[in-house]
């Protein structure tokens, strides 16, 4: 395993490793920091890390995927406030243990190498997957007692405070609380959630990647704030509206005049999304995969054309789908970007990967990765 190689040549081995994995999304996108619903699951690709402690008082970390062209492989940093390493995957690592730090925890030097195989930039969250790999790490070789809520959360204030991406929570959640075969229904505003076994029988759920990547910033937080101006106003009105979760589109249309147009289009995504991922709740139970498939092609749409998070390169992807009966498409992710995730029926899986691949090559001179999505477990110690 070249991870373990590399810890030994740089630090002498002696490590332990752990993995958290990425995450799919089935629906309610950008939901989330709405406090709405989200339906995501683990999979079986993953971030790992090996690491242990060190007497230098400094973390010392290096990425062996990244591209020694372009950034630094290597990171040497403090853990006081004022070592911020400049680059942005060191963030990840000085962020995660920084907020482990602030609420409580004996963190010291360590030695990291980190590792995976969660495409970077493909709407997988590969940055979530490096914050619970670490975040689970530091818990455990430090004696931390944080629990897998308490990890998530760590993630997700790492990314705000450090990354600059002020995302929900889904991500973290899914990376931590991962189920193999079960994707999970969680309710954002009071976490609750439920696991739901995933095997569509006669389907297929699979990814292809546009590999135009993304690194989500100021245009994440340019969607957050529209929902979050249209909040303020709705609570003039109806008080207890607290998020966009508390609204719906009778009362959205009361404020129509008072907000911009781009904030009413990018609120009436998320109330309708959050009706969905119920709705997909409904049909799974029944097996009627084909209201699925319809609430994923409504979900891109509205990514599309409300919330205008999509891209040429994943609309494109879309209409081939539906162009060749799959039964259900969306871009996933925050956007711009990254992947689209299709549920296939099995007797057209072959030709639709074969006859997509082909006319997006053509169509950008790209040849778009295919990853079969299997459901995996959450954060753990290898």
């Amino acid at each position: 395993m070249k991870i373990r190689e590399k810890f030994r040549e740089l630090f002498g081995g002696g490590g332990e490793i752990y993995a958290a994995p990425g995450r799919i999304n089935l629906i309610g996108e950008h939901t989330d920091y709405n406090s709405g619903y989200v339906f995501p699951g683990a999979i079986d690709k993953a971030i790992y890390c090996m690491i242990k402690p060190n007497i230098k008082d400094k973390v010392r970390a290096f990425a062996i995927d990244e591209n020694p062209d372009k950034v630094s492989q290597y990171s040497e940093f403090g853990l006081q406030e004022e070592d911020i390493p400049v680059d942005r995957w060191a963030k990840y690592i000085f962020g995660t243990a920084r907020e482990m730090i602030k609420s409580g925890a004996a963190i010291e030097g360590f030695d990291v190498v980190v590792s995976g195989d969660v495409p970077l930039g493909a709407g997988m969250s590969s940055s979530a997957a490096l914050e619970c790999s670490i975040g689970y790490a530091l818990n455990d070789i430090f004696k931390a007692g944080f629990d897998k809520m308490q990890i998530a959360k760590t993630g997700q204030a790492a990314e705000h405070n450090y990354i600059g991406v002020k995302c929900g929570i889904m991500d973290q959640f899914a990376s931590c609380f991962g189920d193999a075969g079960n994707l999970i229904r969680l309710d954002c505003r009071n976490m609750k959630y439920e696991y739901y076994p995933f095997d569509p029988k006669g389907y297929k759920l699979v990814l292809i990647n546009t590999m135009v990547s993304h690194a989500l910033g100021s245009e994440y937080n340019d969607r957050r704030a529209s929902c979050e101006r249209a909040v303020e106003e709705l609570r003039k009105v109806h008080p207890h509206v607290k998020t966009l979760r508390d609204a719906n589109l009778i009362t959205l249309k009361e404020i129509s005049g008072r907000i911009s147009e781009e904030d009413y289009m990018r609120a009436e995504y998320v109330i309708e999304e959050k009706t969905r991922v119920i709705d997909v709740c409904l049909f799974l139970d029944r097996g009627y995969y084909e209201g699925v498939g319809r609430m994923m092609y409504e979900t891109h749409a509205g990514l599309r054309d409300k919330y205008t998070v999509s891209c040429p390169e994943l609309d494109f992807l879309n209409d081939r789908a539906k162009e060749y009966g799959v039964t259900g498409s969306r871009m996933m992710g925050g956007g711009f970007g990254g992947c689209t995730i299709n549920l296939v029926k099995e007797d057209l899986y072959g030709e639709f990967v074969s006859r997509t691949t082909a006319d997006y090559e053509k169509r950008f001179g790209i040849i778009p990765e295919v990853y079969d999505v299997v459901i995996g477990d959450g954060a753990r110690k290898l």
